[in-house]
């Protein structure tokens, strides 16, 4: 975790949004030794992977509920 001031985070703001980017750091932006805000990236969870479905819920289901929709199985509205 990088922590930086709000002076130093608007002055170097480009190379901090890199480094969450290419690195998925997470930078911690302080004012006056108090942290005020958190810059991490949106796709941390998605590079995690998706949730495995409960194997309880599975169960009853009888479908896994991760699984991508097919194009037959979406409304009307959205085809």
């Amino acid at each position: 975790m990088i922590t930086v001031n709000t002076h130093e985070a608007k002055t170097h703001f480009s190379k901090l949004l890199g480094s969450v980017e290419k690195e998925g750091e997470t930078v911690l932006v302080c004012r006056n030794g108090h942290p005020i805000a958190e810059l991490h990236s949106i796709y941390k969870s998605v590079k995690q992977g998706l949730p495995k479905p409960d194997s309880k819920l599975a169960a009853i289901l009888k479908y896994d509920p991760t699984e991508p929709l097919d194009f037959d199985d979406l409304p009307e509205v959205l085809r």
